[in-house]
């Protein structure tokens, strides 16, 4: 069939390409499908060269036809979304900018390695890092006088007990940490049996991660949520200790003050021939500092 020969194309005469419109990549094991148009349309490029050559058996190929590139398959999908409509998106917190720009490289895109670049001019609003998304990382003048507000409005008291509290409750940042447990107990029959409490197996915590850093410090488990930054908010982080009075104990040294609460339960039967019955329940504390 003969294909259309769109701008950015190899040029000739539409009969003369020897490309399918839908072209099927294999990428370092990643497979991708996308338009021989979205190939070629940076002129100049790697794959604009591989794309527009009259050679098609010279292109390296898998053991199912596809076209093989010896690359990052994960990394290579933000090359094609940059190809598609020239423009940077990336996911917030985005953790590998410098092997992704060595990707643009390999591939010829200038444009796509000055977005990346470390250093950018002010005014090249498309080169503007898109993982600072949170309003309070892009406002961070905002946020200083936030906290200069708190300390402000702090009771006269925290001076008593020297400079060092002073400047600890200066630097101490308002927000929210919610404190979440399970629970069971069996209760038998008529309830006239003594109630068979389970210890509460993990105590999680919810919240932004500089501050369930702040409040619970070495007895934080970070190992489900490793290298949070200290700006967003996290609910994978539960404490190494299943008491919950010492959590609300640290949560007090803080400055935090409990401001709700909410659980939910269920019941079920243990043993159908005795009637004792489970209860399990799921138990929420929020607390706040000013």
């Amino acid at each position: 069939m003969a294909l259309a020969d769109p701008a950015g194309c190899a040029k000739g005469g539409e009969d003369n390409n020897p490309f399918p419109d839908i072209i099927e990549l294999n990428v370092g094991g990643q497979v991708y499908i996308t338009r021989h148009p979205t190939l070629v349309s940076v002129p100049g490029s790697l794959l604009w060269e591989m794309f527009t050559q009259k050679n098609v058996r010279s292109l390296a190929r898998d053991s199912k036809g596809r076209f093989f590139v010896d690359r990052d398959g994960f990394l290579f999908r933000y090359i094609l979304d940059y190809m598609r409509d020239r423009q940077l998106v990336l996911p917030e917190h985005f953790p590998e900018r410098s092997r992704l720009q060595r990707e643009a490289e390999y591939f010829m895109l200038p444009e796509l390695v000055k977005l990346l670049a470390p250093k950018l001019s002010e005014q090249n609003s498309l080169g503007d890092d898109p993982c600072q998304s949170d309003p309070e990382e892009l406002s961070p003048s905002a946020d200083a006088a936030r906290r200069l507000t708190s300390a402000a409005a702090a009771p006269p008291s925290t001076t008593s007990a020297g400079p060092g509290a002073a400047a600890g409750a200066e630097g101490r940042r308002a927000g929210f940490i919610t404190i979440g447990y399970r629970g069971s107990y069996t209760l038998g029959r008529d309830s006239q049996t003594d109630a068979k409490f389970r210890r509460v197996a993990r105590i999680m915590v919810c919240g932004k991660t500089s501050l369930a850093k702040e409040v619970f410090g070495d007895t934080l488990n970070e190992s489900r949520d490793p290298d949070r930054p200290p700006e967003r908010y996290t609910s994978r982080y539960y404490l190494k200790f299943t008491f919950l009075e010492q959590a609300f104990d640290k949560l007090a040294d803080a400055g935090f003050h409990m401001v709700a609460c909410n659980s939910t339960g269920t019941c079920a039967f243990a043993h159908e021939q005795t009637d004792d019955r489970i209860w399990t329940s799921y138990t929420e504390y929020v607390f706040y500092r000013e």
